[in-house]
């Protein structure tokens, strides 16, 4: 399976819980290599904001993860993690029509009505996201069926955060995501420079402001699910089918017919174009061909 998240990197944006779950794949993994794994690839590609520090060091614990994972025997192609560097539109050309999973997991309430979604939508990816942005338009077209909504909801987030949201609870009741977030802090991915990454879990443990540890059950349960639907191809062949057949909703053809009628309020008006055999239309008075 390419499971993949293309996007700038950013803390709303939830790099970090799917960071989390790669690792949480590989601790089970290790400690029973004999189980039915699904194969997959996490791509998880962006860039980071000149001055946003955090953002480069969630880049580096991505690519440090992919290090360790990567170049494990035990692990072998059960699971890999690749980070694309300098990602751009090229890129997005290769990547995009060969994800099978679309990864659009921000925080409920952060997101705007993004397009990344949509093209992956439109060339057969399935997502897995929250309600959120344009997940909830996409819902809509689909059908609940038909994609793999997890998490809280934007009252949820709300509710959890005016009522003194806790990560540490969830740290301490979790032993999977207790035991990612202590590899995380221990070093165990920087054997190097130990100390690398204790910002990143303090800052989850402590403060955790997008709620990432919250919605960190949720996210690792959907992706089981996910994972067992992979194993039945033509199944999720069905629901790869249905999401590109629903995607009509967001083409450029319908969304400038829309702006033209209730925005612009404009009509369209015909104009046969020449085909390339024909003599061209003849150009304005004053410019010159």
């Amino acid at each position: 399976m390419f499971d993949v998240q293309v996007k700038r990197i950013h803390e709303y944006k939830r790099q970090l819980l799917n960071c989390l779950h790669v690792i949480t794949l590989y601790n089970q993994i290790k400690s029973n290599p004999n189980a039915n794994f699904t194969p997959r690839t996490v791509i998880i590609g962006g860039k980071a904001a000149p001055g946003y520090f955090l953002a480069k060091q969630i880049i580096k614990l991505i690519s440090n993860v992919a290090r360790v994972v990567n170049n494990d025997p035990e692990v072998g192609d059960k699971l890999k993690l690749v980070f694309l560097e300098n990602y751009r539109v090229t890129l997005a050309e290769i990547v995009i029509p060969a994800a099978d999973l679309s990864e659009q997991i921000s925080t409920a309430g952060t997101e705007a009505s993004g397009t990344g979604n949509m093209k992956l939508m439109l060339n057969g990816a399935l997502t897995v996201g929250t309600l959120d942005g344009a997940n909830a338009e996409i819902l809509e077209e689909v059908g609940q069926d038909n994609i793999f909504i997890f998490g809280m909801t934007v009252d949820d987030v709300r509710k959890l955060k005016t009522s003194c949201y806790n990560p540490y609870s969830y740290y301490f009741t979790n032993p999977d995501l207790k035991k990612a977030l202590d590899q995380i802090r221990d070093g165990f991915f920087s054997p190097d420079d130990p100390a690398q990454f204790r910002n990143i879990f303090h800052n989850l443990v402590s403060n955790d402001y997008y709620c990432i540890l919250a919605d960190f059950v949720s996210y690792v349960d959907t992706q089981k699910r996910i994972s067992d639907l992979y194993q039945r191809p033509m199944e999720w062949a069905q629901l790869s089918l249905r999401n590109i057949a629903a995607s009509g909703k967001f083409s450029s053809d319908r969304t400038v017919a829309e702006y033209a009628r209730d925005i612009w309020n404009v009509e369209p008006n015909a104009i046969v174009l020449p085909t390339p055999l024909e003599k061209p239309l003849s150009p304005p008075v004053g410019v010159d061909m």
